[in-house]
């Protein structure tokens, strides 16, 4: 009994075992320290920056102070870490030949947050995705559709692509392309188009709105009404403003037209007109040529 004691306390107070009591020690205090830096950051520096900054230095705090603890804890325990450097550099050049694709989205990744096209909690479009930035991560980007769809885009396309933020600015403008009659009044349709843009609540005063002529179309007049309204409220603006425009306009009497095509004879006259058809009875066959010899008349135009 008397020598298992003193064999464990000989162990106790052995280098290695004090050894491994430090670097353990180290490891639980660096992983101590490291929740409590990256919790505190939050605190910190959360007015002066957006979420997706925050986070990011939360995640490079946390490891970085983990990294440490655990190179100190095997300095405790006796390893060379110039060899451990050696391996991991090794191992580093294998791995970015082996996934190429992940180094890239890697590098594209660094300069989306340096550059900050975006932030989480934006509404962007990228091809033919659009939604709400979830996440930005150093290989690639979250997003939540409308129809709550998640959607993952590697940091590379983005790079590579047009993005569309459209929560960046505070007000956005609708652009509302009409087409009119040309017998329309174009003053008093400006008028007419105004005073909507006056009476709905979520459109701006500020900028005014714009009436803009486009061009003669083939069948109408083509106008722009171009109004404003606070990021938020676009959408009940978009829905609000078509339903009084087409109000406004049925009431006033101003026709949208639809596609119309005219056609004329290329000497000015009459369009003679002639029908063919085999299996017409003798009365439909007579009543034909009296509609033929109508059309052939210089007063009639069909």
């Amino acid at each position: 009994m008397d020598g298992w004691i003193q064999g464990t306390m000989d162990f106790l107070t052995s280098d290695g075992f004090l050894a491994a009591l430090r670097a353990s020690l180290y490891i639980v205090v660096g992983l101590i320290v490291a929740r409590l830096v990256s919790r505190n950051l939050t605190r910190a520096f959360g007015r002066h920056m957006d979420a997706q900054q925050i986070m990011l230095m939360r995640r490079i705090s946390f490891y970085v102070i983990i990294v440490l603890a655990v190179v100190s804890g095997l300095r405790e325990l006796g390893f060379d870490l110039t060899v451990l450097l050696g391996a991991a550099g090794i191992l580093t050049v294998a791995l970015g030949f082996a996934s190429q694709t992940s180094a890239s989205n890697l590098i594209s990744g660094l300069f989306l947050i340096g550059e900050r096209p975006f932030s989480v909690g934006d509404i962007i479009k990228v091809g033919d995705a659009t939604g709400e930035v979830l996440s930005i991560d150093l290989l690639s980007v979250k997003l939540r559709t409308f129809d709550n769809l998640l959607v993952r885009v590697p940091n590379e396309s983005l790079v590579k692509s047009q993005i569309t933020n459209m929560t960046r600015f505070p007000i956005r403008r609708l652009d509302m392309q009409i087409g009119v009659a040309y017998r329309t009044d174009l003053k008093a349709l400006r008028d007419i188009l105004m005073d909507v843009a006056d009476r709905n609540p979520v459109c701006l005063e500020e900028p005014k709105p714009l009436f803009i002529f486009l061009e003669y179309g083939d069948s109408a007049l083509k106008i722009q009404l171009s109004v404003w309204a606070r990021r938020e409220k676009f959408l009940d603006l978009r829905n609000s403003m078509h339903m009084q425009v087409k109000g406004a306009l049925d009431e006033a009497g101003i026709e949208i037209p639809f596609p119309q095509r005219t056609l004329s004879h290329i000497d000015g006259g009459p369009i003679p007109v002639r029908l063919i058809q085999d299996n017409l009875s003798d009365e439909e066959t007579e009543a034909a040529e009296k509609v033929g010899e109508k059309a052939t008349e210089p007063d009639v135009l069909v």
